[in-house]
């Protein structure tokens, strides 16, 4: 960490559209003497959010307005600055590299709330042992993608250790509700911009479930039917039907990131699914067909040119009024790996009542606070490098809870 940083957190990108919500969330949660800063290329688009936050409350330290342009020199002399980064400047895989770089570089420590998988396999293939090597604690992905799936399979994982003294064999965890208001026109831009620049080899790579992994993955992975891998979609004891999930792939690829790095917590032979919670299996084939097609369509380029036009810009979205009835809930079933015929099984939960933007910018600057408050012990749990908001343990847990982020776990009774 870079020697008596002038701040403690700098929020890159507070004029985007998930950014303003996490300022938002800084100005009514944490500490008042918080010493702190708003980043982004444009001051003149900065001023208004700084009102803004100052009219929010106005007995705390306000946050200064730093201009930074995304170049090395400058983002050198900002992680030097500051104990940690929050940035929302996407898409990710096109501004955001010299960022993480600057981080990894300066032993700065950074969170950022992407969904792009192949981004962060890039990220970790170039910065991972220069991060690891100068103490930064660098996590992506602690938005929507993927801490609540990444959170609750650790709390089950916790849950089976506990009960049973074993690691854990699966967690079969599915979106059972997500009610929004739509996505944000950065989320949209993302998505289309990369189909438009990276190769369809490196996007199908990234839908291997252990793309992100620390290590090999376990040689008795659970597999699919040909029916299954057709439709999609499947029956599991206390979940229901369940289908392929939209956000499974990265969620999966951050699970098992976090369970390779963990080997001694989560189990050698751990597994995770993540899936789609559906009313009965035909409208689990249809939202699987559905989808495939989707992904096919958004390979062809005048199709993307054409979504262009019916989308948000970036840094806008669905109106706050709008999400007044958004609401996410996950739940997950673990199975003990005991060679018992009937191992130990525990249900999970995970709820909040709100916009996922909103839920998208607490999640990660509660998990800023855990690394400041409780930095050497995320540094001996996840040995630093670029890990998961899982390293962040039971602390993020209940910091969670606090905002409204209700993690449940209970042991099934046969």
């Amino acid at each position: 960490m870079p020697t008596n940083p002038q701040y403690d957190m700098v929020l890159l990108g507070p004029t985007g559209y998930t950014g303003r919500f996490c300022a938002q969330h800084i100005v009514k949660n944490h500490p008042t003497n918080l010493k702190w800063a708003i980043a982004g290329r444009s001051e003149k688009k900065m001023e208004p959010i700084a009102q803004e936050l100052k009219e929010l409350n106005q007995d705390r330290v306000q946050p200064d307005v730093l201009v930074v342009q995304l170049n090395s020199a400058e983002l050198n002399e900002l992680a030097q600055k500051t104990k940690i980064i929050i940035n929302c400047v996407g898409p990710y895989h096109m501004y955001s590299t010299p960022v993480v770089e600057a981080c990894a570089a300066n032993g700065t420590h950074y969170l950022d709330v992407t969904g792009e998988t192949p981004w962060i396999k890039e990220l970790i293939e170039k910065y991972h042992e220069t991060a690891k090597s100068n103490g930064a604690i660098i996590i992506p992905s602690v938005g929507v993608e993927s801490a609540p799936a990444d959170m609750l399979a650790w709390a089950l994982v916790k849950r089976i250790r506990s009960e049973y003294s074993s690691g854990t064999r699966t967690i079969d965890s599915c979106i059972k509700e997500m009610k929004s208001s739509g996505p944000s026109g950065g989320t949209l831009a993302t998505i289309l911009g990369m189909f438009d620049s990276l190769p369809i080899s490196q996007l199908l790579k990234s839908t291997n479930p252990f793309s992100l992994a620390a290590s090999a993955p376990p040689n008795d992975i659970p597999g699919d039917s040909i029916l299954q891998k057709l439709l999609g979609v499947r029956s599991i004891s206390d979940l229901g039907a369940v289908t392929t999930s939209p956000n499974g792939l990265a969620d999966m690829a951050i699970v098992h990131r976090s369970s390779t790095l963990m080997p001694e917590f989560y189990g050698k032979r751990f597994f995770f699914h993540q899936f789609l919670y559906v009313r009965n299996t035909l409208i689990g084939a249809i939202v699987h067909i559905a989808f495939m097609f989707a992904l096919v369509m958004l390979m062809i380029p005048p199709v993307r040119m054409v979504l262009r036009k019916f989308i948000f810009a970036p840094g806008q979205g669905p109106a706050t009024e709008a999400s007044q009835n958004d609401r996410l809930e996950y739940h997950a079933v673990a199975t003990a790996d005991q060679a018992a015929p009937s191992p130990g099984r525990v249900f999970g939960s995970i709820t909040y009542e709100g916009s996922m933007y909103v839920l998208t910018g607490l999640l990660v600057s509660e998990a800023a606070m855990v690394i400041l408050q409780e930095e050497e012990k995320v540094k001996k749990t996840s040995r630093c490098g670029i890990v998961t908001s899982a390293t962040l343990g039971q602390e993020y847990v209940d910091r969670l809870d606090t905002v409204g982020v209700k993690i449940q776990t209970r042991v099934f009774q046969y």
